[in-house]
């Protein structure tokens, strides 16, 4: 009994040892591609103006094949004066059914943290999650119909495929 115990133990240590060396490190494009994954809007108020703001948060699917996505702190705070956003959005609201694009007051487009924290090479797959705020007081329509086009950028400037969410009604205060 003994013996048939050490076999059936070294039987599935050598088993689960191959499933392990099975593992095939993922094959993607350097040039970073997106997926649309959802987007969910929340309404909050501001603690200092007590303004009522729309918070969206947009979420998308990416993969990278060397996993240079985002910016740390000091590499955010030298893009942000040239306008060099890495999570770039577009917003485009219905007017007489179709839509249109709109450039708000301040632009939506904005910046990730570095994904990859240990600065090896290689793929990273996962998921984006990025808030809009939109103050709703200055936005031009009640109840207005919006979606947004988006792409992002790696840390070569490679861009990515661009998605589009589905349909958002906002400023519904």
């Amino acid at each position: 009994m003994r013996k048939y115990q050490i076999v059936l133990f070294l039987f599935l240590v050598s088993a689960s040892l191959g499933f392990l060396s099975c593992y095939k490190e993922p094959d993607f494009a350097l040039t970073p591609e997106i997926s649309f994954n959802k987007i969910q809007k929340f309404i909050r108020i501001d603690q200092f103006s007590a303004a009522k703001k729309d918070s969206i948060i947009l979420t998308v699917n990416f993969k990278d094949g060397d996993g240079d996505l985002g910016f740390n702190a000091d590499e955010i705070g030298k893009k942000v004066k040239q306008d060099d956003f890495n999570f770039v959005v577009k917003s485009l609201r219905s007017i007489k059914g179709k839509f249109t694009e709109f450039k708000p007051a301040e632009s939506f487009s904005g910046f990730y943290p570095k994904l990859k924290t240990d600065d090896k090479i290689g793929p990273i797959e996962g998921k984006l999650s990025y808030r809009i705020q939109i103050e709703t007081a200055f936005w031009p329509v009640k109840r207005d119909t919006v979606i947004f086009e988006v792409f992002i950028k790696d840390r070569a400037g490679n861009r990515s495929n661009s998605v589009t969410t589905e349909p958002l009604v906002i400023n519904t205060l």
